[in-house]
């Protein structure tokens, strides 16, 4: 069988799609913490000094053993060097766009804006307390939502002590607003 008609093409591959928005908001800036900009940019910069390199070095190992058809190392190789460059991309443009914005600079306000960390209650007077970061950075376990998560448009620019409306699944609940820091 002739190698053309094995190759993997890029094209195959969805390279040639669009690139993902992932979540954010056509023509919007992407905020972030001053931590969620050094974790990217971390990640990035370990995909550009470490791991593109050696897997880079595995396929020129690879290609030089000769028949590339058969070859995992080389044939896998590739496929990891275009998911690492992918995320370089994604990555890259990421960062490009990205405002951060530091909530520990903020003057002291009960009022809530992106970085704040809210308490709330609901109407059977459970607490919980959120930080509404940029959507690089959701950890629901730790709670911290997105901006532009229903919970954190409900939240953003009422002040300590209102009484929002927060749209579920299960329809409209009202929460209170009970307590809000900047750390």
């Amino acid at each position: 069988m002739s190698k053309a008609f094995t190759k993997e093409s890029d094209a195959e591959l969805g390279d040639d799609l669009p690139e993902d928005t992932g979540g954010l908001p056509a023509g919007s800036k992407n905020y972030m913490t001053p931590q969620g900009f050094a974790r990217l940019r971390e990640e990035l910069m370990t995909l550009m000094r470490k791991e593109r390199p050696e897997v880079v070095q595995v396929v020129s190992w690879a290609t030089a053993n000769g028949d590339r058809s058969e070859n995992g190392d080389y044939l896998y190789g590739k496929k990891r060097l275009r998911e690492i460059d992918r995320r370089i991309r994604f990555l890259s443009k990421r960062l490009e766009r990205s405002e951060v914005v530091d909530p520990a600079t903020r003057p002291k306000t009960d009022q809530v804006f992106f970085g704040a960390t809210v308490t709330w209650a609901n109407s059977r007077g459970e607490e919980r307390k959120v930080k509404i970061v940029g959507i690089d950075e959701v950890e629901p376990a730790r709670g911290h939502v997105s901006w532009i998560s229903p919970i954190a448009k409900a939240l953003l620019r009422a002040y300590e002590g209102d009484v929002v409306k927060m749209r579920t699944p299960g329809g409209v609940e009202e929460i209170e607003i009970v307590k809000v820091e900047y750390r």
